[in-house]
């Protein structure tokens, strides 16, 4: 499904689908070849064909955010590949590893009925190879985690110490706790900390090489690819990150927060204090965020793979705020104000492009 209200570049989109899958299907037929080329020289087509690689490069190794969730598309591929093909529809259905897509074409030879209903289904190849990128890692991080979130899932602890920790979803912590000191790893996710006092018992939360040290107060910590964002509702924190060029030490008081990235550099801000850990009321608020960072805190809400597949429109930066209740709304809210659009490839699967 597109949002992509011009009647010029859809119709240009579907025949880019539909070209993808007769090369696909016929590399060597040079009559082919030549009437794609013919088609290619208008720029519009140009423009949908560029669009289409890009789109199909990245899809093939998006992930999901379950891989259980999956098993069941799987079943339904393998037991629907002898079956019939459905006549195309011309909506942009499926999403191969090989980059073809379902499109409104010509009826095909009975020989490919076969490998097209698999295409549409979604691509076997792409969902089983996510499979095995996915189980792998989830599964290690479980063995690893005292307490984990599901897709969507917020989910409250409480500490032997009486500290409380509520996990955002797809997040996962490990506690140890000492007779000197008490300490949490945030394994994956963000995780809001309310923090029982005790100055002979240093708080510690590490995500990564990032550390937070705290007595009492209460805060919020993020992990991401490139580092960690931390932010103070009351109290204070001190945040160290010593594997950069640089070392970081910071202290952050009630209503600032800072983004330490692994190269060691800081982005230090002000975050009015009930804004801190939104995501406790369902809100995803963004404040001149890339787009990239902003989808990524979106992914933990839906329960499948969401793709972006320009850099350029990643880097974008994003303000709003925006309803978790319904992540697909927002992600068509945050595309809208970029002026790109979501097309849903598969009942798990999210891509967001510039057209």
């Amino acid at each position: 499904m597109t949002e992509n209200s011009d009647p010029t570049n859809r119709l240009a989109s579907r025949e880019a689908s539909g070209w993808m899958i007769r090369l696909q299907d016929d590399p060597e037929n040079g009559e082919l070849r030549r009437q794609f080329m013919g088609w290619l020289a208008d720029p519009a087509n140009a423009a949908a064909w560029e669009e289409t690689q890009r789109m199909s490069r990245a899809v093939a190794g998006a992930k999901p955010a379950h891989a259980e969730r999956w098993a069941p598309f799987l079943r339904q591929i393998r037991k629907g590949a002898g079956t019939r093909a459905p006549r195309a529809t011309g909506h942009l259905r499926s999403t191969p590893a090989d980059g073809v897509y379902d499109a409104p074409c010509a009826a095909q030879p009975t020989h490919r009925t076969n490998r097209r209903r698999v295409l549409r289904l979604g691509g076997l190849a792409v969902a089983a190879s996510i499979l095995a990128a996915v189980v792998g890692p989830e599964l290690a991080l479980r063995l690893e985690a005292d307490y984990t979130t599901e897709t969507a899932e917020n989910r409250t602890v409480r500490l032997a110490d009486d500290s409380v920790v509520t996990l955002a979803p797809g997040s996962a912590i490990d506690v140890a706790y000492a007779s000197g000191e008490r300490r949490v790893r945030l394994l994956a996710g963000e995780a809001y900390f309310e923090v029982t006092p005790n100055a002979e018992r240093p708080f510690r939360v590490s995500a990564d090489d990032v550390q937070v040290t705290v007595l009492g107060t209460a805060f919020n910590v993020a992990r991401s690819d490139d580092g960690a964002d931390v932010s103070v509702a009351y109290g204070s924190v001190r945040v160290d990150y010593g594997s950069g060029a640089q070392p970081v030490a910071e202290r952050l008081a009630a209503g600032e927060f800072v983004r330490v990235s692994r190269s060691g550099r800081i982005v230090r801000g002000e975050q009015p204090s009930p804004q801190v850990a939104a995501w406790r009321e369902s809100q995803l608020i963004a404040q001149d965020e890339p787009l990239g960072e902003v989808v990524d805190r979106l992914r933990r809400y839906y329960s499948g793979a969401i793709v972006v597949t320009d850099k350029m429109l990643a880097d974008q930066p994003v303000t709003g705020v925006y309803d978790l209740g319904n992540p697909v709304g927002a992600l068509r809210g945050i595309a809208r104000s970029q002026h790109a659009v979501v097309r849903e490839i598969t009942p798990w699967l999210l891509v967001v492009s510039r057209f």
